[in-house]
């Protein structure tokens, strides 16, 4: 069906798709300090980003507790896209050193030590 609208074929690798997401999920966990900043400087950039599309201080003030949970949230979601492309850096340096199935297996032990020291650091 998909292939009636688009002329050419690409090839999805599983396996690499899931290698990027466990080192991304890997480092989200780890690096939470980094994933804070982030998550902040996003807020800040789309509090700000929005202000501009407001004419009224009344308007803008009568919506804004609504408006800054919603950017929080959207802050939040796109904060995952760094950690995403450093996830595929992980990944593609250790498919290229080790061979695909250790980057796969070395995002699950990454997976686990990180969320294992998150644990830790959030009981302290």
């Amino acid at each position: 069906m998909l292939t009636d609208f688009i002329p050419f074929q690409f090839a999805i690798d599983k396996a690499m798709i899931a290698g990027v997401c466990l080192w991304a999920l890997a480092l989200y966990l780890g690096l939470s300090s980094v994933r804070e900043w982030i998550i902040e400087g996003l807020n800040r950039w789309f509090n700000f980003a929005e202000r501009s599309l407001y004419f009224s201080a009344k308007e803008f003030e009568r919506t804004r507790p609504m408006r800054e949970s919603q950017n929080a949230f959207y802050a939040s979601i796109f904060s995952i896209i760094p950690f995403l492309a450093i996830g595929g850096l992980c990944n593609w340096g250790i498919e290229l050193g080790l061979g695909q199935s250790w980057s796969v297996s070395g995002g699950m032990l990454m997976c686990i030590a990180c969320g294992i020291y998150e644990l830790g650091r959030r009981s302290t």
